[in-house]
């Protein structure tokens, strides 16, 4: 197949993206594909006169490292030479649609908020993972937990504060404070105290106009994949130490990662079945990752669905397909495949 496999943008996930990126590219050649690896943000500047010839170039593909902070993005955009303000760079779209699929490996903002998949369902392009409406419901925090809600899925509680407004009511102490439709844990705080709050509302803001504030649920941080509408094995997430932030899911040895998690056949079967109803519930297509707790009582809550999960050396879904005995490369495949299952 001629694949597109699209990372990079302009996100605080950025590295993450282009380290997933780089790692289903040279994934996906190692299974005889012809891929290009293309950073939607600065577009593909070298000359060509079919796109289809971009296919067999094999440009060289380079793992990036990620670092234990996010990228600066204003020295990204200002880095760019194209004289635009797209979120798009040149000859993407061109290039995408000369593609059998696009294997989106974006993380965060217009790759997972549904604006780039309506720009794709608009011209004609094929992608993997979810709908542009799905990926808008999911991303966006308090806008999936209040469909939650609506459909008897527990999740913990929770407020929305909006930049220059006092919130309606008080969470409450402990909680957790993280933008909206962020990702990876870039800008989420747990907080203890009144002071703490307020430092973490201004972290917040940072990144976006509108912020959770959730009550802290002390238990076991599980997480399933879906991959074609079936659960994936759950996994157990244990970081070494704080919480599990952007460092700790993203350097080696932070976090340990029990798969399959040991939490016996009953309660396996019940959060896989919990994760296959929200993924449904949130209309999400082909494969996605549902975060979940579980408290000393053994009541599950829902955290969030994640659209397009890592795919990173460190990444979950990869660490479960591995358990279901899916080598990386046809793991990729296999998320192809049921993503191709939409335009049949």
């Amino acid at each position: 197949m001629n694949i597109v496999v699209l990372c990079g943008g302009l996100s605080a996930e950025r590295d993450v993206s282009i380290s997933s990126g780089t790692k289903v590219a040279l994934a996906l050649r190692g299974r005889g594909h012809n891929v290009a690896l293309i950073d939607v943000f600065f577009g593909y500047l070298w000359s060509y006169v079919n796109p289809m010839e971009i296919f067999l170039r094999n440009d060289p593909i380079i793992e990036q490292a990620i670092s234990e902070t996010e990228p600066d993005l204003e020295k990204i955009r200002a880095s760019r030479s194209q004289p635009n303000d797209s979120l798009i760079g040149d000859n993407v779209i061109e290039i995408c649609r000369a593609a059998d699929i696009v294997f989106l490996a974006l993380h965060g903002d217009m790759g997972e908020n549904g604006q780039l998949q309506a720009v794709f369902d608009i011209m004609g392009v094929r992608y993997t993972g979810a709908g542009y409406f799905g990926s808008a419901l999911a991303m966006n925090k308090s806008v999936s937990k209040a469909l939650f809600e609506n459909t008897g899925i527990k999740t913990p509680e929770s407020i929305t504060v909006f930049r220059g407004t006092a919130p309606y009511r008080n969470i409450g102490f402990p909680c957790v404070v993280k933008p909206c439709s962020g990702g990876s844990s870039v800008g989420t705080s747990i907080v203890m105290t009144k002071d703490e709050y307020q430092n973490a509302l201004a972290l917040a803001f940072k990144y976006e106009e509108s912020v959770l504030v959730e009550q802290y649920i002390k238990g076991r941080e599980l997480t399933v994949g879906i991959l074609g509408g079936e659960p994936m094995p759950v996994v157990e997430i244990i970081p070494k130490q704080g919480f599990y932030d952007y460092k700790n899911k993203y350097q080696d040895d932070m976090t340990e990662e029990i798969c399959p998690a040991e939490i016996g056949a009953e309660m396996t079967e019940t959060v896989q079945a919990l994760a296959v109803r929200v993924h449904n519930a949130l209309l999400l297509e082909s494969y996605s990752r549902i975060d979940v707790l579980v408290d000393e009582d053994e009541e599950i809550y829902v955290l969030e669905a994640n659209t397009l999960p890592g795919m990173t050396p460190l990444s979950l879904v990869p660490r479960m397909g591995a358990a279901m005995g899916l080598e990386f490369g046809r793991l990729c495949e296999k998320i192809i495949e049921v993503s191709l299952e939409k335009y049949k």
